[in-house]
């Protein structure tokens, strides 16, 4: 029997995807969880095959958990679904060592194929992934600028980008208001940019947002 977590925090997504997987794989046992606490809470106190989670929820990033994931089950498979363009996430959710990355508009055609994948080793990714993976090789001294920031920096980025300040911030991901405003230091240092309307003009052109 496959055990199967899927995180999200749109019940009509879940529901969704979980009728997909049942449709394929009948006898399988699915648990659903709403946000990345709960995902790694799940993750640390129950065994499962397979870990399929959206990269943006409430409160700490599918990233975030990716991360906590692969430290304490460096071995399970990681599926990431996104609503965003598979040409600006999914290297970065790779390098973070997901298994693979799935546009939500594909789930219907792709997710079973996604997830036999994942679960015999492989990792999953579509052919335009794998054609921003080459151009990403061929031309590693041309990186877009949110290609220098960590994780976590990449998280604040796009959350400064939406017009949180840094006190919502704070609050949403855990973390201190000093170190929400050291990370913004960092991103203006690497990204060269001086305000957060710098950030935001960059990340709705780089569809980020």
């Amino acid at each position: 029997m496959i055990r199967i977590l899927i995180a999200d925090d749109h019940i009509i997504v879940r529901k969704g995807l979980k009728q997909i997987l049942l449709e394929e794989f009948p006898s399988a046992h699915i648990k659903e969880v709403s946000d990345a606490e709960e995902l790694i809470d799940e993750t640390f106190s129950s065994k499962y095959d397979v870990v399929i989670s959206d990269i943006s929820m409430p409160g700490r990033s599918g990233l975030d958990a990716l991360h906590q994931i692969r430290e304490s089950r460096p071995k399970l498979p990681v599926l990431i679904l996104s609503i965003h363009p598979e040409d600006q996430y999914a290297i970065r959710v790779l390098k973070a060592g997901a298994s693979g990355y799935l546009n939500k508009g594909l789930a219907a055609e792709e997710l079973v194929k996604a997830v036999r994948k994942v679960l015999s080793g492989e990792k999953y990714i579509s052919g335009a992934v794998a054609d921003k993976l080459a151009a990403t090789l061929n031309n590693s001294n041309d990186k877009e600028l949110h290609s220098l920031l960590s994780n976590r920096e990449f998280d604040v980025l796009k959350l400064l980008a939406s017009g949180k300040s840094v006190k919502e911030i704070a609050e949403r991901i855990s973390l201190s208001m000093t170190t929400v405003s050291t990370y913004r230091f960092r991103i203006m240092i690497k990204m060269q940019m001086k305000t957060n309307a710098d950030l935001t003009r960059y990340a709705i052109d780089h569809k980020l947002l």
